[in-house]
């Protein structure tokens, strides 16, 4: 397993930059320049992983929590 996210940077025919993360379908931002997209992508990173443990948080409320770890590679 790895610790880390691949951000993968692509210029559109129109000129503006889109990047996506790798791992996680759906994590992706755009922008103008290269330093902008990156910024995005960060954002839209820390939002989508937030939605998700507050979506999941609310599909297992009623679950007895049994271990609660955090994963790194």
């Amino acid at each position: 397993m790895q610790n880390a996210w691949t951000a993968v940077y692509v210029v559109t025919e129109s000129g503006n930059i889109i990047g996506y993360i790798e791992e996680l379908p759906g994590a992706m931002a755009q922008g103008d320049t290269l330093k902008e997209t990156e910024t995005n992508l960060r954002e839209a990173l820390e939002m989508m992983l937030r939605a998700n443990r507050r979506t999941t948080w609310e599909d297992f409320k009623s679950a007895r929590v049994v271990k609660r770890e955090t994963l790194l590679g």
